[in-house]
Protein backbone atom coordinates (compact mmCIF):
# COMPACT_ATOMS: atom_id res chain seq x y z
CA UNK A 1 0.00 0.00 0.00
CA UNK A 2 1.51 3.69 -0.88
CA UNK A 3 1.45 6.06 1.32
CA UNK A 4 1.97 9.91 0.48
CA UNK A 5 2.81 13.08 2.83
CA UNK A 6 -1.21 14.48 2.17
CA UNK A 7 -2.29 10.37 2.99
CA UNK A 8 -0.29 10.75 6.47
CA UNK A 9 -1.99 14.19 7.54
CA UNK A 10 -5.56 12.83 6.71
CA UNK A 11 -5.18 10.11 9.00
CA UNK A 12 -3.73 12.33 11.19
CA UNK A 13 -6.73 14.08 11.75
CA UNK A 14 -8.81 11.46 11.99
CA UNK A 15 -6.32 9.85 14.71
CA UNK A 16 -6.99 12.71 16.75
CA UNK A 17 -10.83 12.42 16.64
CA UNK A 18 -10.58 8.73 17.28
CA UNK A 19 -8.27 8.42 20.16
CA UNK A 20 -9.25 8.95 23.62
CA UNK A 21 -5.71 10.25 25.00
CA UNK A 22 -2.63 11.49 23.57
CA UNK A 23 -1.81 12.15 20.07
CA UNK A 24 1.32 10.16 18.91
CA UNK A 25 2.93 9.33 15.34
CA UNK A 26 3.45 5.95 17.17
CA UNK A 27 -0.04 5.50 18.19
CA UNK A 28 -1.12 6.40 14.77
CA UNK A 29 1.06 3.79 13.49
CA UNK A 30 -0.33 1.42 15.94
CA UNK A 31 -3.61 1.98 14.50
CA UNK A 32 -2.04 1.26 10.59
CA UNK A 33 -0.96 -1.87 11.87
CA UNK A 34 2.45 -0.13 10.86
CA UNK A 35 1.55 0.02 7.05
CA UNK A 36 2.42 3.78 7.97
CA UNK A 37 5.44 3.94 10.05
CA UNK A 38 5.72 5.88 12.90
CA UNK A 39 9.20 7.68 11.46
CA UNK A 40 7.42 8.61 8.63
CA UNK A 41 4.13 10.33 10.43
CA UNK A 42 6.79 12.48 12.29
CA UNK A 43 8.53 13.16 9.24
CA UNK A 44 5.27 14.56 8.05
CA UNK A 45 4.01 16.52 10.67
CA UNK A 46 7.67 18.56 10.94
CA UNK A 47 7.02 19.35 7.04
CA UNK A 48 7.45 23.12 6.05
CA UNK A 49 5.18 24.81 8.81
CA UNK A 50 1.39 25.22 7.33
CA UNK A 51 0.43 28.29 6.80
CA UNK A 52 -2.90 30.63 7.06
CA UNK A 53 -3.20 30.02 2.84
CA UNK A 54 -3.08 26.25 3.41
CA UNK A 55 -5.86 26.39 6.09
CA UNK A 56 -8.28 28.70 3.81
CA UNK A 57 -7.34 25.87 1.12
CA UNK A 58 -8.67 23.22 2.98
CA UNK A 59 -11.96 25.16 4.00
CA UNK A 60 -13.15 27.23 1.32
CA UNK A 61 -15.05 24.70 0.12
CA UNK A 62 -17.16 24.81 3.88
CA UNK A 63 -16.88 28.12 4.27
CA UNK A 64 -18.63 28.77 0.77
CA UNK A 65 -21.41 26.44 1.68
CA UNK A 66 -22.27 28.22 5.25
CA UNK A 67 -21.31 31.97 4.88
CA UNK A 68 -24.68 34.50 4.60
CA UNK A 69 -25.09 38.16 4.41
CA UNK A 70 -26.05 37.93 8.28
CA UNK A 71 -23.18 35.76 10.01
CA UNK A 72 -20.76 36.68 12.73
CA UNK A 73 -17.85 36.07 12.82
CA UNK A 74 -16.18 35.89 16.55
CA UNK A 75 -12.19 36.48 17.75
CA UNK A 76 -11.01 35.08 21.01
CA UNK A 77 -7.74 33.53 22.09
CA UNK A 78 -6.82 30.66 24.48
CA UNK A 79 -4.42 28.85 26.33
CA UNK A 80 -3.31 25.70 25.84
CA UNK A 81 -1.46 24.71 29.19
CA UNK A 82 1.93 23.28 28.76
CA UNK A 83 3.55 23.29 32.69
CA UNK A 84 5.79 20.73 32.18
CA UNK A 85 7.01 21.31 29.12
CA UNK A 86 10.72 23.39 27.83
CA UNK A 87 9.99 27.20 27.37
CA UNK A 88 10.29 28.10 23.96
CA UNK A 89 9.14 31.37 21.51
CA UNK A 90 5.80 29.21 21.51
CA UNK A 91 5.34 27.38 24.43
CA UNK A 92 6.32 30.80 27.28
CA UNK A 93 4.33 32.65 29.87
CA UNK A 94 1.05 34.47 28.79
CA UNK A 95 -1.63 36.16 30.99
CA UNK A 96 -5.29 34.48 31.29
CA UNK A 97 -7.60 37.28 31.99
CA UNK A 98 -10.24 33.86 32.25
CA UNK A 99 -7.58 32.97 35.66
CA UNK A 100 -6.23 36.53 36.25
CA UNK A 101 -2.44 35.43 36.22
CA UNK A 102 0.09 34.00 33.86
CA UNK A 103 0.48 30.76 33.14
CA UNK A 104 2.94 28.54 31.16
CA UNK A 105 1.41 26.93 27.65
CA UNK A 106 0.28 27.84 24.07
CA UNK A 107 -1.40 31.03 23.35
CA UNK A 108 -3.65 30.84 19.72
CA UNK A 109 -5.52 33.62 18.55
CA UNK A 110 -8.47 32.56 16.71
CA UNK A 111 -11.32 33.37 14.24
CA UNK A 112 -14.42 31.54 13.81
CA UNK A 113 -17.37 31.99 11.59
CA UNK A 114 -20.96 31.02 12.26
CA UNK A 115 -23.54 30.08 9.77
CA UNK A 116 -26.51 28.30 8.71
CA UNK A 117 -26.52 25.04 6.61
CA UNK A 118 -29.86 23.47 5.83
CA UNK A 119 -31.30 25.83 8.66
CA UNK A 120 -28.58 24.41 11.40
CA UNK A 121 -26.04 27.25 13.13
CA UNK A 122 -22.96 25.74 11.42
CA UNK A 123 -19.18 27.17 13.56
CA UNK A 124 -15.93 26.97 11.17
CA UNK A 125 -12.57 28.53 12.43
CA UNK A 126 -11.72 30.61 9.45
CA UNK A 127 -8.03 31.45 10.74
CA UNK A 128 -5.84 31.42 13.56
CA UNK A 129 -2.61 32.48 14.70
CA UNK A 130 0.37 30.73 17.18
CA UNK A 131 1.48 34.14 19.65
CA UNK A 132 5.32 33.57 19.67
CA UNK A 133 6.89 35.58 21.69
CA UNK A 134 10.64 35.93 19.91
CA UNK A 135 12.08 38.94 21.41
CA UNK A 136 13.35 39.69 25.06
CA UNK A 137 12.95 42.69 27.50
CA UNK A 138 13.60 43.56 30.94
CA UNK A 139 10.67 44.56 33.02
CA UNK A 140 10.22 47.02 36.00
CA UNK A 141 11.59 44.54 38.43
CA UNK A 142 14.60 43.93 36.03
CA UNK A 143 13.29 40.15 34.84
CA UNK A 144 13.63 39.12 31.79
CA UNK A 145 10.41 38.52 30.15
CA UNK A 146 9.44 37.25 26.55
CA UNK A 147 7.24 39.63 23.96
CA UNK A 148 5.79 39.28 20.75
CA UNK A 149 7.06 41.93 18.40
CA UNK A 150 3.26 42.39 16.92
CA UNK A 151 0.13 43.08 19.63
CA UNK A 152 -2.76 41.10 19.39
CA UNK A 153 -4.63 43.94 18.02
CA UNK A 154 -2.36 44.16 15.25
CA UNK A 155 -2.73 40.49 14.27
CA UNK A 156 -6.61 41.23 14.77
CA UNK A 157 -6.35 44.05 11.75
CA UNK A 158 -4.02 41.52 9.60
CA UNK A 159 -6.23 38.68 9.70
CA UNK A 160 -9.08 41.19 9.12
CA UNK A 161 -8.21 42.20 6.09
CA UNK A 162 -7.54 38.51 5.02
CA UNK A 163 -10.78 37.33 5.85
CA UNK A 164 -12.97 40.33 4.58
CA UNK A 165 -10.75 41.97 1.39
CA UNK A 166 -8.53 38.37 0.07
CA UNK A 167 -11.04 35.80 1.16
CA UNK A 168 -13.96 37.28 0.96
CA UNK A 169 -16.25 35.86 3.34
CA UNK A 170 -19.89 36.90 3.58
CA UNK A 171 -20.39 38.42 7.40
CA UNK A 172 -22.11 41.20 8.96
CA UNK A 173 -21.07 41.00 12.88
CA UNK A 174 -17.92 41.09 14.42
CA UNK A 175 -17.82 39.94 17.90
CA UNK A 176 -15.12 40.24 20.26
CA UNK A 177 -14.15 40.94 24.27
CA UNK A 178 -12.88 43.93 25.68
CA UNK A 179 -9.55 42.70 24.91
CA UNK A 180 -9.63 43.21 21.31
CA UNK A 181 -11.59 46.23 21.69
CA UNK A 182 -8.52 48.61 20.82
CA UNK A 183 -9.58 52.32 19.17
CA UNK A 184 -8.04 51.30 16.02
CA UNK A 185 -9.70 48.24 15.70
CA UNK A 186 -13.10 49.78 15.89
CA UNK A 187 -11.94 52.60 13.37
CA UNK A 188 -11.10 49.50 10.95
CA UNK A 189 -13.99 47.50 11.32
CA UNK A 190 -16.14 50.90 10.63
CA UNK A 191 -14.48 52.79 7.80
CA UNK A 192 -12.18 49.75 6.22
CA UNK A 193 -14.10 47.00 6.87
CA UNK A 194 -17.57 48.40 6.73
CA UNK A 195 -18.57 45.88 9.23
CA UNK A 196 -20.75 45.98 12.20
CA UNK A 197 -19.19 45.25 15.33
CA UNK A 198 -20.81 43.97 18.98
CA UNK A 199 -18.39 43.93 22.06
CA UNK A 200 -17.69 45.19 25.42
CA UNK A 201 -15.62 48.34 26.80
CA UNK A 202 -13.70 48.25 29.47
CA UNK A 203 -15.07 50.12 32.53
CA UNK A 204 -12.40 52.61 32.42
CA UNK A 205 -13.06 53.86 28.70
CA UNK A 206 -13.71 57.11 28.49
CA UNK A 207 -16.61 58.55 26.26
CA UNK A 208 -18.35 61.87 25.54
CA UNK A 209 -22.59 61.83 26.29
CA UNK A 210 -22.91 64.09 23.38
CA UNK A 211 -21.26 65.36 20.35
CA UNK A 212 -20.95 68.66 21.80
CA UNK A 213 -19.37 67.06 24.95
CA UNK A 214 -16.81 65.50 22.76
CA UNK A 215 -15.71 68.62 20.86
CA UNK A 216 -15.02 70.71 24.57
CA UNK A 217 -13.20 67.42 26.06
CA UNK A 218 -15.87 66.36 28.54
CA UNK A 219 -15.85 62.90 28.93
CA UNK A 220 -16.60 60.49 31.97
CA UNK A 221 -15.79 57.07 32.32
CA UNK A 222 -18.38 54.62 30.43
CA UNK A 223 -19.28 53.03 34.30
CA UNK A 224 -20.28 56.17 35.13
CA UNK A 225 -23.33 56.57 31.88
CA UNK A 226 -26.34 57.11 33.83
CA UNK A 227 -28.27 53.80 31.56
CA UNK A 228 -31.63 52.56 32.78
CA UNK A 229 -32.71 49.30 33.06
CA UNK A 230 -32.53 48.14 29.22
CA UNK A 231 -31.50 51.71 28.24
CA UNK A 232 -29.45 52.30 24.96
CA UNK A 233 -27.72 55.54 24.59
CA UNK A 234 -26.08 56.82 21.91
CA UNK A 235 -22.32 58.31 22.97
CA UNK A 236 -18.67 58.86 21.84
CA UNK A 237 -15.96 57.32 22.57
CA UNK A 238 -12.46 59.31 22.82
CA UNK A 239 -10.11 58.63 20.13
CA UNK A 240 -13.32 57.50 17.80
CA UNK A 241 -14.76 59.62 15.18
CA UNK A 242 -17.93 57.90 14.88
CA UNK A 243 -20.58 57.41 17.71
CA UNK A 244 -21.74 53.87 18.80
CA UNK A 245 -24.82 52.60 20.93
CA UNK A 246 -24.14 51.73 24.33
CA UNK A 247 -25.88 49.63 26.49
CA UNK A 248 -25.33 48.10 30.52
CA UNK A 249 -26.08 44.33 30.67
CA UNK A 250 -26.35 43.19 34.15
CA UNK A 251 -25.77 39.40 34.91
CA UNK A 252 -25.01 36.39 37.53
CA UNK A 253 -21.88 34.79 37.99
CA UNK A 254 -21.28 30.97 39.14
CA UNK A 255 -20.49 32.42 42.58
CA UNK A 256 -24.09 34.55 42.66
CA UNK A 257 -22.43 37.47 42.26
CA UNK A 258 -23.35 40.23 40.12
CA UNK A 259 -21.44 41.51 37.43
CA UNK A 260 -22.00 44.44 34.54
CA UNK A 261 -21.03 44.86 30.53
CA UNK A 262 -20.91 47.58 28.86
CA UNK A 263 -21.81 47.09 25.43
CA UNK A 264 -21.37 48.57 22.06
CA UNK A 265 -22.10 48.63 18.47
CA UNK A 266 -21.73 50.84 15.84
CA UNK A 267 -25.30 49.34 14.43
CA UNK A 268 -27.24 52.19 15.33
CA UNK A 269 -30.29 50.30 14.68
CA UNK A 270 -29.65 47.71 17.33
CA UNK A 271 -32.24 47.71 20.48
CA UNK A 272 -31.13 46.19 23.66
CA UNK A 273 -32.78 42.86 23.08
CA UNK A 274 -30.84 42.83 19.29
CA UNK A 275 -27.77 43.68 21.21
CA UNK A 276 -27.45 40.91 24.04
CA UNK A 277 -28.65 38.52 21.81
CA UNK A 278 -26.15 38.81 18.62
CA UNK A 279 -23.07 39.09 21.75
CA UNK A 280 -24.35 36.55 23.09
CA UNK A 281 -23.72 34.55 20.31
CA UNK A 282 -19.54 35.58 20.68
CA UNK A 283 -19.88 32.57 23.33
CA UNK A 284 -19.73 29.64 20.38
CA UNK A 285 -16.08 30.68 20.18
CA UNK A 286 -15.60 29.58 23.81
CA UNK A 287 -17.75 26.17 23.15
CA UNK A 288 -15.12 25.81 19.44
CA UNK A 289 -12.10 25.92 22.23
CA UNK A 290 -13.74 23.33 24.75
CA UNK A 291 -14.25 20.66 21.68
CA UNK A 292 -10.98 21.44 20.53
CA UNK A 293 -9.32 20.34 23.69
CA UNK A 294 -11.29 17.77 24.45
CA UNK A 295 -12.62 16.23 21.02
CA UNK A 296 -9.31 16.82 18.79
CA UNK A 297 -6.67 16.68 21.19
CA UNK A 298 -5.57 20.31 20.65
CA UNK A 299 -3.20 20.02 23.88
CA UNK A 300 -2.30 16.44 23.49
CA UNK A 301 0.58 16.80 21.51
CA UNK A 302 3.49 15.47 23.01
CA UNK A 303 6.34 17.01 20.27
CA UNK A 304 8.93 19.40 21.40
CA UNK A 305 9.53 20.73 17.87
CA UNK A 306 7.97 23.97 17.81
CA UNK A 307 7.31 23.06 13.94
CA UNK A 308 5.16 19.92 15.18
CA UNK A 309 3.30 21.85 17.29
CA UNK A 310 2.48 23.87 15.34
CA UNK A 311 0.97 21.35 12.53
CA UNK A 312 -0.45 19.64 15.03
CA UNK A 313 -2.73 22.68 15.91
CA UNK A 314 -3.42 22.95 12.13
CA UNK A 315 -4.76 19.41 11.89
CA UNK A 316 -6.43 20.13 15.05
CA UNK A 317 -8.33 22.75 13.38
CA UNK A 318 -9.14 20.05 10.61
CA UNK A 319 -10.84 17.96 12.99
CA UNK A 320 -12.77 20.54 14.13
CA UNK A 321 -13.99 21.24 10.81
CA UNK A 322 -14.63 17.59 9.90
CA UNK A 323 -16.53 17.39 13.49
CA UNK A 324 -19.17 20.56 12.38
CA UNK A 325 -19.90 18.12 9.09
CA UNK A 326 -20.22 15.14 10.55
CA UNK A 327 -22.67 16.71 13.28
CA UNK A 328 -24.93 17.77 10.52
CA UNK A 329 -24.96 14.54 8.72
CA UNK A 330 -25.32 12.54 12.46
CA UNK A 331 -27.85 14.91 13.91
CA UNK A 332 -25.08 14.74 17.01
CA UNK A 333 -23.36 17.35 18.65
CA UNK A 334 -19.26 16.86 18.93
CA UNK A 335 -19.14 15.55 22.54
CA UNK A 336 -21.70 12.59 21.37
CA UNK A 337 -20.15 12.18 18.94
CA UNK A 338 -17.06 11.23 20.41
CA UNK A 339 -18.69 9.66 22.82
CA UNK A 340 -20.68 7.22 19.68
CA UNK A 341 -17.17 6.57 18.35
CA UNK A 342 -15.69 5.26 21.86
CA UNK A 343 -18.95 3.09 22.50
CA UNK A 344 -17.44 1.47 19.52
CA UNK A 345 -14.10 1.40 20.62
CA UNK A 346 -15.26 -0.49 23.82
CA UNK A 347 -17.28 -2.63 22.41
CA UNK A 348 -14.25 -3.95 20.04
CA UNK A 349 -12.37 -4.12 22.99
CA UNK A 350 -14.47 -5.91 24.95
CA UNK A 351 -15.23 -8.70 22.19
CA UNK A 352 -11.54 -8.85 21.86
CA UNK A 353 -11.25 -9.63 25.54
CA UNK A 354 -13.93 -12.27 25.84
CA UNK A 355 -12.55 -13.82 22.97
CA UNK A 356 -8.93 -14.84 24.97
CA UNK A 357 -11.04 -15.55 27.11
CA UNK A 358 -12.68 -18.78 25.71
CA UNK A 359 -9.81 -19.38 23.51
Amino acid sequence: MKMERRDAFEFYVDYLLSSPRMATATGLSAVLDNVMKHDYISDCLAQDELDSQAFWSEIKPFVRQIEHPDSYLSIDDVIIAKPHSTENELICYHYDHTKGKTVKGINILNFMLSGHRDDELVNCPLAWEVIRKTEFYLDKAGQQKRRSPKTKNEMVLEHLHRIVFLNQVQLKYILFDSWFSASETLKYIQHKLKKAFVCPLKYNRLVALSEQDKQQGQFIYVSQVPLESQEVRKVWIKGIDFPVQLTQQVFINKDRSEAELWLITNDMSLDYERITTIYKKRWKVEEMHKSLKQNALLGKSPTKMERTQCNHIFATMLAFVKLERLKIKEQLNHFALKAKLHLKMAKAAFEELQSWQTA
